[in-house]
């Protein structure tokens, strides 16, 4: 597995608060956005996010962004 599944074409808008989180970049997660595992045996690896404060997040869902784990509007063009 070369390219992340799309696991939707459009950011996955999240309120979180203050934690470790880990965004799935393989796409095959049944977590999302978050990592499962399911990326084992590919090569892929989750994106550790860090948060300091309750927030929104708007992460990439189509796993196509150059900004991991943000949505870029990379999901535009696919």
């Amino acid at each position: 597995m070369s390219k992340p599944e799309i696991a939707q074409a459009g950011p996955y808008i999240v309120d979180v608060e203050p934690g470790t989180y880990h965004w799935c970049s393989c796409g095959k997660s049944k977590s999302q956005p978050f990592c499962d595992g399911s990326h084992a045996g590919t090569d892929f690896s989750p994106v550790e996010i860090v948060v300091e404060e309750a927030k929104t997040l708007f992460l990439c869902g189509c796993k196509h962004t150059e900004h991991k784990p943000f949505c870029d509007g990379s999901h535009g063009s696919l």
